[in-house]
């Protein structure tokens, strides 16, 4: 079975609905949302190498590991479920991503 090489998720910024698209092969994400300041966060958010406790096999089984967003679809996926704490940008994991590109705000 083929891995995933290409993810794309809506996210959301105050009133601007945007997307996040991932290519694996370029190792590179590029944020559409019309909101400078939540592309600005996001763009900053998926450069930098993060700390994330990785759940294992119990809610007490956590180990400590350094994630690169950009190193695979996995850890973009990973680093993705910390965004919200780190710069209030909300992933909108259910939105389709064809929906926002229509309709860019609430």
């Amino acid at each position: 079975m083929e891995q995933e090489r290409q993810f794309s998720v809506a996210v959301s910024y105050q009133k601007d609905l945007g997307y996040i698209e991932y290519d694996e092969d370029s190792h590179r994400a590029t944020v559409t949302l019309a909101n400078a300041e939540g592309k600005k966060l996001t763009e900053d958010y998926l450069r930098e190498i993060h700390e994330i406790k990785v759940p294992h096999q119990t809610l007490m089984d956590f180990t400590t590991e350094q994630v690169d967003p950009l190193a695979d679809v996995a850890s973009f996926k990973l680093a993705l479920t910390r965004l919200w704490n780190a710069t209030g940008v909300h992933v909108d994991w259910s939105r389709p991503v064809e929906y926002v590109k229509e309709h860019p705000r609430y």
